[in-house]
């Protein structure tokens, strides 16, 4: 791949930079350079607007219904789906030079620069432009979302004139603006979130406006609001204007060379399915003074601060690779975003940048990011898991419709329905059920703490239990079985017995039979009885895991290694297969989408021995064509772990620049938030050897040639561990209250740090016990050569890459 594939951003460890501006790529950088809380997103659009590929504000939660398609119906589809809200605009600063509005596009640029400060959590922009009447001026512009003060975000605009000037600034809220086309061919998408915001109410606020707007569909409230403080060397005129869909704050001077307007615009939002427009008018505008009160600076030092808290203990140093390192900050800055401040609402697989999925969440979630976050800022990934458990009567409705007990959670949503049309995901994928159950336990296991599991965690595990033990279903030899799912290789759908769903079932089982021992009083409260616990165990013990003795490896699913063949050579697809071969090809033949056997021996890694990995790996490596975003985190995990370092090390690039380098030409719809998770999973569980499923941390480090270092840092209840590994060593340090300990399995070592003396141990790599393999043509992940792009697999043509 050319440096013309994607936005040039510099190899800074701790910024993005953007010198010149790039149209070609404007929609990659309005996702690179989204900032977001959790609760408020705001794309990295121009702060006049245009131009622009997708103009993006999202608050978390605020979604609009639209009817799913089925041209042939079937009992249990879901009727409603859901998209996400591009919701008032409060980002906009549009400004005129003597009256010639200031446009990128016309006059001449001669300066123009962004930085993402991933320290700081800022968009600074410098730009020198003359109109075309030849009037100079410079700009800067700074923009925050702040994660102290949740409801708020803030510019501070500058303009400053080279010569005598009058200038216009314009600062707007605007409702239902024009945007492209939802990620949906179906025109009732479309049709739905067009102006899907209704006006309630308009009110002036001191120097700005609040606007309450409800949706058409949903009937959610919004209110946004704006406030100012302004300074100007001159005298200046101010007017406020407010209609149903936008309001206006516009400010008048002229200034003299050198002479500046600075004015700072607080932008507020709230929404609530209950609260009248009157209460959110007044929260927001109490949000409003609030921020003004607190004044940029402090605005400014406080999201340094929190961004200093988080960095100490989660920041990830690699020795040797500068595009690595700066790639797994930027994801680990984008999933801190996501979660920070989402209190009580969903994670979307893109964030709060962009409209890609429609803005639902799915499993990705659980399995990759809330992972991440537990071990880095375990608040966020609590908050997120508090909304799942919150959405349990929805699943429990779900469970019910199709039959089963317990509760079933929902392949993709925003506000915990089903909305998925597609049956083999939206209904056969019960890992996801599994998969949330995990995330519960393996938040227990991190932090220590057990009080999300009393406040609706173990109603989780309780409920999902259940469905396990009546959606499956024992033999006459007494094996476990689970028939009819699709594990997380949507290839080869609605199968039986897939081993990771099936292992991720044991582990939900056997969970949830841990957690009410723990807590007997809330277990005879959702009436689980012993016989029940005795079933679960039970089912756990016996779950059946496919084997082909005659190959020596385990089968995906039952019958895998007896499916057809998949033909890669003569035909020469293009890829995504999904994009160029029918369904009914891919079902039924040995062709994988994405790691799923493999993610079966990330996530369960007792299950399987040293050969059956090495073995197991060498096989579905052959097979696997990594049409998603997910797999090759996974991948570089088990690679580094059966000692093929130098692939593991390709595959990390891969997961880690899916956004940098847009390897999916699909940026501008939002960032992969599980591959960017990933990217940090594949550094830290991969290189550094990490597994936290258990109630002690396991490591066992190992580095490819190219890494000279490698340290990383995380927390684990209640205290901050350090790893450090170079020079032939592996140093281990932790930080937390007087007297703190922590034990750990470094290689096969029980171990014990303390906060006063650091644990050094010599750096082991694994001896690989199968040579390296090999991959589908075409396939192979790419490599950076030294100019820091891809190279290509000489038969696959760069416009098609996955």
């Amino acid at each position: 791949m050319t440096g013309s594939g994607h936005a040039e951003l510099g190899r800074d460890p701790w910024v993005l930079r953007e010198d010149g501006l790039d149209l070609a790529h404007l929609g990659q950088t309005e996702s690179l350079f989204a900032l977001s809380n959790g609760h408020i997103g705001l794309r990295g659009n121009l702060d006049e607007g245009e131009p622009n590929v997708v103009p993006g504000t999202y608050v978390s939660g605020v979604f609009e219904h639209h009817p799913l398609p089925y041209p042939e119906g079937g009992y249990g589809y879901p009727e409603d789906g859901q998209a996400i809200v591009n919701v008032t605009n409060g980002k906009l600063i549009r400004l005129l030079v003597d009256d010639e509005p200031f446009d990128v596009r016309y006059g001449t640029l001669t300066k123009h620069e962004r930085r993402l400060d991933l320290r700081a959590g800022t968009l600074r922009r410098e730009v020198h432009w003359t109109s075309p009447a030849g009037r100079p001026v410079r700009i800067k512009s700074t923009r925050l979302v702040s994660f102290v003060h949740r409801a708020v975000a803030a510019i501070a605009y500058t303009v400053e004139a080279v010569e005598e000037t009058r200038i216009i600034l314009q600062s707007e809220l605007v409702a239902n603006e024009v945007s492209p086309a939802p990620d949906s061919d179906d025109p009732r998408v479309a049709k739905a979130l067009d102006a899907p915001l209704v006006a309630v109410s308009q009110d002036v606020e001191q120097e700005g406006a609040v606007l309450v707007h409800r949706t058409a569909q949903s009937r959610l409230q919004l209110a946004a609001g704006m406030d100012h403080d302004i300074e100007c060397a001159g005298q200046y005129d101010v007017e406020n204007e407010v209609r149903p869909d936008w309001a206006r704050t516009s400010i008048v001077t002229v200034l003299r060379p050198g002479e500046k307007l600075r004015v700072v615009k607080y932008v507020g939002y709230g929404w609530s399915a209950a609260r009248t427009s009157t209460a959110l008018r007044d929260q927001v505008a109490a949000a409003l003074t609030s921020a003004r009160y607190s004044g940029w600076t402090s605005l400014r030092l406080s999201q340094r601060e929190y961004l200093d808290d988080f960095w100490d203990a989660a920041d990830v140093e690699i020795d040797g690779d500068e595009i690595l390192q700066q790639a797994v900050r930027l994801g680990l800055f984008h999933v801190l975003q996501a979660g920070a401040r989402s209190e009580g609402r969903a994670i979307g697989a893109k964030g709060l940048t962009g409209t890609g999925y429609n803005g639902h969440t799915f499993w990705d979630i659980e399995g990759f990011v809330l992972p991440v976050l537990t071990l880095t800022a375990p608040e966020a990934a609590a908050y997120a898991l508090r909304w799942r458990a919150s959405t349990l009567p929805a699943a429990r409705d779900r469970a019910r419709t199709l039959g089963l007990a317990g509760a079933t959670f929902p392949w993709r949503t925003i506000d915990g329905a089903e909305t998925s049309a597609y049956w083999p995901a939206g209904t056969a994928a019960f890992h996801v059920n599994a998969d949330i159950a995990r995330a519960f336990d393996v938040y227990r296991l991190v932090t220590g703490d057990t009080a999300l599991e009393r406040d609706g965690g173990l109603a989780v595990l309780v409920e999902t239990a259940r469905l396990w033990v009546s959606h499956g279903h024992e033999d006459s030899s007494g094996g476990w079985h689970v028939d009819g799912v699709t594990g997380p290789d949507e290839y080869t759908a609605v199968v039986d017995d897939n081993i990771f769903t099936n292992l991720q079932a044991a582990r939900n089982l056997t969970a949830a039979a841990a957690a009410c021992r723990r807590h007997p009083d809330l277990a005879a409260d959702l009436a689980v009885t012993a016989e029940e616990l005795d079933a679960w165990k039970t089912a756990a013990a016996h779950a059946h895991i496919p084997y082909d003795a005659e190959l020596g490896v385990h089968q995906q699913c039952a019958h895998f290694t007896r499916y057809a063949e998949w033909d890669f050579e003569p035909r020469g697809e293009r890829y995504p297969l999904m994009l160029h071969a029918p369904y009914v090809q891919l079902y039924r033949k040995q062709v994988v989408k994405q790691a799923d056997l493999v993610l079966a021996m990330h996530w369960h890694p007792d299950a399987f021995t040293a050969l059956e990995k090495a073995r197991n790996l060498d096989y579905y490596e052959r097979r696997t064509v990594r049409d998603s975003s997910l797999s090759a985190c996974t991948q570089a995990v088990m690679c580094a772990e059966v000692g093929h370092l130098a692939l593991a090390r390709d595959y990390l690039h891969e997961a880690a620049l899916v956004d940098l380098h847009d390897l999916q030409r699909t940026t501008e719809h939002g960032v992969h938030l599980a591959s960017l998770a990933g990217a940090w999973i594949g550094v830290v569980a991969g290189f550094g050897g990490l597994r936290e499923d258990g109630e002690v941390l396991r490591l066992a480090p190992a580095l490819p040639t190219t890494i000279g270092g490698l340290a990383f840092r995380l927390r684990w209840r209640g205290m901050r561990l350090e790893v450090r590994v170079a020079d032939g060593q592996v140093r281990c340090a932790v930080a937390g209250p007087a007297g703190s300990r922590m034990p750990l399995r470094l290689y096969d070592e029980d171990v014990e740090v303390s906060d006063d003396v650091p644990l050094v141990r010599p750096l082991r790599h694994p001896e690989p016990l199968l040579p390296q393999p090999t991959q589908p043509p075409g396939r192979a992940p790419r490599r950076i050569n030294g100019s820091g792009d891809f190279e290509l697999p000489d038969s696959v043509e760069a416009d098609h890459l996955a």
